[in-house]
């Protein structure tokens, strides 16, 4: 039996979770090895994202790798994917989502400082959010994450920071910026979440389609891949990746555009929440679905077109 080569990127992250999936295809009597990609995105860390093509600067090596048989799978985080994948490859698994939330990391401090400092934080609660003077440096490039939080703090100021986590929290720490806006699921899969100063709720600050999700790819006439990693499908997590994905394909927008969206089932119910937005936070369009679970997509299409008819495409493309 062929032992399987799993693609990703070579940072902190991405390895955790190709070594993941490499357990679980453990698990499952299968041997496997990592393959590494150094990507366009991994290259030009001196440029924002934006600047060099989205987030999608993130897979396209992979895709490459996948499709010309250098490796059998390909693993990413599902916010880094487009809403459709190439011609030829297929999502084969959806794992388990882990905390979708964007957080708030403020330098590290002395314990004692560190109390002064996080007194009165609780999860999502604007008031308390971020304790800083009326000005801060906040550590992003994401437009959606600038675009929600301009409207939370107006006088908020954003500086583009790349890099893995590491690298950005050595810049936190030496000054460079008051306080860091990153994904909690990558911070906790790091070992990173005691960083983590305050969750920022769904309600304030709408994750990016797929954050905290980890999907894995395999080739569409590959059914050997496929029938393995279908035994791994996470039915909650790949129901509302199906959710988010429909809203964002349907609006014509892109992983690197001010657009949020957050899908999850409650109560044998799928609710999904979504904000377009200018990139000032000026104008803003968001709305909110109740829908079937068992047909993710079509109520990913509906929230999509409810929300175009009041102006979020005009938005995402202006």
């Amino acid at each position: 039996m062929r032992r399987l080569r799993i693609g990703t990127r070579g940072s902190a992250l991405a390895l955790w979770q190709a070594r993941a999936v490499a357990a679980a295809i453990h698990a499952r009597g299968r041997e496997s090895e990592i393959v590494t990609i150094t990507t366009r995105g991994d290259r030009r860390q001196d440029a924002p994202l934006t600047a060099i093509g989205g987030k999608g600067v993130f897979v396209k090596e992979i895709h490459d790798a996948l499709l010309g048989d250098e490796i059998d799978l390909a693993v990413h985080s599902a916010k880094d994917m487009a809403a459709v994948s190439p011609e030829g490859v297929t999502i084969a698994a959806v794992l388990p989502r882990e905390d979708p939330r964007d957080a708030f990391v403020l330098p590290a401090a002395p314990h004692s400082e560190r109390d002064v400092v996080a007194e009165g934080f609780s999860p999502g609660t604007r008031s308390s959010a971020l304790p800083l003077h009326a000005s801060p440096l906040l550590g992003t490039g994401s437009p959606r994450r600038i675009a929600q939080l301009r409207r939370l703090y107006p006088g908020a100021r954003f500086e583009p920071i790349r890099g893995n986590v590491d690298t950005r929290m050595r810049k936190l720490d030496e000054g460079q910026v008051d306080a860091l806006v990153l994904a909690c699921a990558g911070l906790r899969r790091l070992g990173l979440e005691h960083r983590i100063t305050s969750s920022i709720a769904v309600t304030e600050c709408v994750p990016a389609p797929g954050q905290g999700i980890i999907a894995a790819e395999a080739r569409r006439d590959d059914q050997d891949v496929i029938r393995l990693l279908d035994t791994m499908n996470d039915p909650a997590a790949r129901t509302a990746l199906a959710a988010e994905q429909a809203v964002v394909n349907e609006l014509g927008g892109g992983c690197q555009l001010p657009l949020g969206v957050f899908a999850q089932i409650s109560e044998n119910a799928l609710a999904i929440r979504a904000v377009a937005a200018s990139i000032d936070g000026e104008a803003y369009v968001e709305g909110s679905v109740t829908g079937d679970p068992r047909h993710p997509r079509e109520s990913g299409v509906r929230l999509a077109r409810e929300l175009a008819s009041r102006g979020a495409r005009e938005l995402l493309q202006s």
